[in-house]
């Protein structure tokens, strides 16, 4: 008996410039870049990698049954170890009719279809597909991406190489070509203003500053004006949504009358780290337990506001102790996130 049976534009012209936190965010080119030549290429050329095709499906859909947590998991069957799921029949590399995961996926039966019914989730045609694909080519899994070694992908072939400007371009022309599309047309330097300043401080840009790069005859004309912004404090105003975002920042409780709160101060502090490029391991040192340095400023103890952006309560009524724990899950869950 098996466990089954127990069962129910202008991108080519950015160049990289780190700034923000430890150098950790770069200008438009790159981010909009980085779907272009990352997202999907592998599914739709019919190679299948674990994490990013077939782990998601499992992590949905099986693991909350049959994954890490011994104590929730069904039958004794574990999907998220390759060794594990092998041994109880459920994977058979590269054979598909003795791989017990594909039969309860695809059949009809109530009783023993997976997921089973009273979970309400349903595999799609696609899933399905996908994890027939994956056994059939020997259903090799991956470590946690964050264990891999990043390794430099090699340069694409190009047809139009007049077009290449930095090698992030080459990647994104290369997808273009495959998709039999061209490469739109340069903008004219108002646009390419008004798109840099949009991207890189969240508002258009001065009618003296978009003069100013427009007659700029100099070969650096762009970069110039990318550092330009760089250096305005809007930059940093602009970077420190994503993270207060993050951060859960507001300025009311959150909770009953959701009345006002002092919390500006950290705001601020969020922001001047951008500008002042800060090491990411300070500003998360600073975040977590900047008020437990020695001789912390009183900058570093606002920076420790990071754990109060929860939401709270100054509601008479309120049970302390449910507080304290709804305050505890809630800043492990955003330190674990962010």
């Amino acid at each position: 008996m098996s466990p089954f049976d127990m069962l129910p534009d202008c991108l080519c012209k950015c160049k990289m410039k780190p700034r923000g936190v430890g150098g950790l965010v770069v200008n438009a080119g790159l981010i909009f870049a980085l779907p272009l030549f990352l997202g999907g290429t592998a599914s739709a050329a019919g190679k299948l990698e674990y994490n990013r095709d077939i782990r998601p499906i499992l992590a949905e859909n099986c693991f909350a049954c049959h994954g890490p947590d011994s104590a929730a998991r069904k039958a004794n069957l574990r999907l998220d170890r390759r060794e594990a799921a092998i041994e109880a029949g459920a994977v058979a590399p590269g054979d598909l009719d003795a791989s017990e995961l594909l039969a309860r996926i695809n059949t009809t039966n109530p009783k023993q279809v997976m997921p089973p019914p009273s979970l309400h989730k349903t595999l799609t045609g696609e899933q399905k597909d996908a994890l027939r694909r994956w056994i059939e080519a020997g259903a090799e899994y991956q470590l946690h991406w964050s264990l891999i070694p990043p390794a430099r992908p090699s340069s694409p072939r190009v047809k139009n190489e007049s077009w290449i400007r930095n090698p992030i371009a080459r990647f994104i022309l290369a997808k273009l070509e495959e998709q039999g599309l061209r490469p739109a047309a340069e903008a004219d330097r108002r646009t390419l203003a008004r798109r840099l300043s949009l991207d890189l401080t969240g508002v258009p840009p001065g009618p003296a500053d978009v003069e100013a790069f427009v007659s700029d005859t100099s070969a650096d004309a762009y970069m110039k004006f990318v550092d330009r912004l760089l250096e305005s404090p809007r930059w940093g105003e602009h970077r420190a949504r994503y993270w207060l975002d993050a951060a859960r920042y507001a300025d009311t409780h959150g909770y009953h009358f959701d009345n006002y709160r002092e919390m500006w101060s950290y705001r601020d502090w969020v922001i001047s780290p951008f500008n002042h490029n800060l090491s990411f391991e300070q500003f998360t040192i600073e975040q977590l337990a900047g008020d437990l340095l020695p001789g912390p400023t009183l900058d570093q103890q606002i920076a420790s506001g990071f754990n109060r952006c929860n939401m709270t309560t100054n509601e008479g009524g309120t049970i302390p102790e449910e507080n304290l724990v709804s305050y505890t899950r809630d800043r492990t869950e955003t330190v674990s996130q962010v």
